[in-house]
C-alpha cells in the first residue's frame, strides 16, 4: 500500500527546486565526530564517521548511506544525525570509497547497486555489538543501494531500514536529471565525479582512459563510460537494469520505510512503484512535494527538517521488541 505523506509545504517552499536547494542552503547544524577506518577484505578501506558523543551500552545504532558524492558534512547527513543523537542513539556514517576525502586504492569505487562493502561493515558492527538493534538509512544513491542490500540479503542483522528519495528506476532518473533546469544538479554532480575519478587514475596510470573528462556531458554518458566497464557492467542501461531497486522491493523482508517526493527534480514518476510491487514490509510513504532530500516547513529563518522528526518517530516503533530483550 501506498501511503499519502503528511508533508505539507509552507507557501513560500511549494517549489521542488526551492525545497532542494534550500534544504542545503539554510541547514545550520553541525555534528561532532570522529573517523575509523575499516581495512576491506579485498585490501581496500572505507571510512566510517561516528556521531559524537559515542552512545555506548546497547542504545541502538543507526547506519547512514550517503547520497552521489555526499560524506559526513552533507547537510541532510549533519542533521538526521543530531536528530538521532537528540533521541539517545548512536549515528554512524559509512562513507562509500573514496568520499570521505581521500582516494582509494582501487579503481572501482562505488555505485547504486554496490552492495559488498555496506555488507561488510553491517555484519561487522554486529559482531561488535551483538546486542543492539541497528537499524540503516539510505539517501538517494544510498537508498537505491540499500534497497539491493535488503533484497540481496534478506536474511541481514537490520531491524529496520529507512530509504529517502531513491532514484529506484535509474535509467528514467539519468533521463530526467538531464533535462531542463535538473541540468543544473547534473553539472554540479558531474563536475565532483570526473574529478574524483582522475583522482584515482593518478594512481592507476596503466589504467587511463581513452575517453577524456570533458568528453562526457551527462551522468548517464559517465555511467557508459567509466561506471560499467569499471564494475563488470556491458554499458550504462546494463548498469540501470541490474541495480534498480523498483524491481527488488517485492523481496524485502526487513521492516522498511520509503519516503519518496512525486515533484523530486531527480527524477519522474518512473521510480514510483506500483502498491502491488510492495512486500508486506514496506511502508511507502509518498508526499506530492518536497523536492530532492528537501521536506522544509517553517519559516526561511527558522526552518524545520520534517525528516529529522517522521524518520526518527517511526523508528522509535520499530525498537522495543529489541529493547525489551536486550
Amino acid at each position: 500500500m501506498i501511503h499519502p505523506s503528511k508533508f505539507q509545504p509552507p507557501w513560500w517552499a511549494r517549489n521542488p527546486h526551492i525545497q532542494t536547494i534550500l534544504a542545503k542552503v539554510l541547514h545550520r547544524t553541525r555534528i561532532s565526530y570522529r573517523k575509523e577506518r575499516l581495512e576491506l577484505p579485498d585490501g581496500d578501506f572505507v571510512d566510517l564517521a561516528w556521531g559524537l558523543p559515542v552512545q555506548h551500552d546497547n542504545k541502538p545504532l543507526v547506519v547512514l548511506f550517503h547520497g552521489l558524492e555526499g560524506n559526513i558534512e552533507s547537510h541532510y547527513i549533519q542533521g538526521m544525525m543530531a536528530a538521532l543523537h537528540q533521541q539517545g542513539w548512536q549515528a554512524v556514517l559509512m562513507h562509500f570509497r573514496g568520499c570521505s576525502g581521500e582516494p582509494n586504492r582501487y579503481l572501482q569505487s562505488y555505485h547504486s547497486g554496490a552492495t559488498e562493502d555496506p555488507h561488510y561493515v553491517l555484519d561487522l558492527l554486529r559482531q561488535r555489538y551483538p546486542e543492539r538493534p541497528i537499524a540503516a538509512m539510505g539517501y538517494s544513491l544510498g537508498g537505491n543501494m540499500l534497497v539491493n542490500y535488503l533484497a540481496k540479503y534478506p536474511r541481514n542483522t537490520l531491524c529496520a531500514a529507512v530509504v529517502i528519495s531513491a532514484p529506484l528506476q535509474l535509467s528514467a532518473a539519468a533521463d530526467r536529471i538531464d533535462s531542463g533546469l535538473s541540468r543544473g544538479y547534473q553539472h554540479y554532480l558531474l563536475k565532483r565525479m570526473l574529478f574524483n575519478w582522475q583522482q584515482r587514475l593518478q594512481r592507476h596510470p596503466q589504467h587511463q582512459s581513452q575517453v577524456k573528462a570533458y568528453q562526457i556531458k551527462s551522468l548517464r554518458q559517465f555511467d557508459d563510460k567509466i561506471t560499467a566497464p569499471t564494475h563488470g557492467f556491458h554499458d550504462a542501461e546494463d548498469y540501470y537494469q541490474r541495480c534498480s531497486g523498483l524491481y527488488l522491493l517485492d523481496k524485502i523482508s526487513t521492516p522498511t520505510l520509503i519516503i519518496h517526493a512525486a515533484d523530486d527534480p531527480f527524477m519522474d514518476d518512473s521510480v514510483i512503484p506500483d502498491a502491488s510491487d510492495l512486500a508486506p514490509a514496506i511502508t511507502y510513504e509518498l508526499s506530492r512535494s518536497g523536492g530532492h532530500v528537501g521536506f522544509i516547513q517553517g519559516t526561511p529563518w527558522a526552518p524545520l527538517y520534517w525528516l529529522e522528526y517522521r524518520v526518527p518517530h517511526w523508528l522509535a516503533q520499530q525498537w522495543p521488541p529489541y529493547l525489551e530483550n536486550a
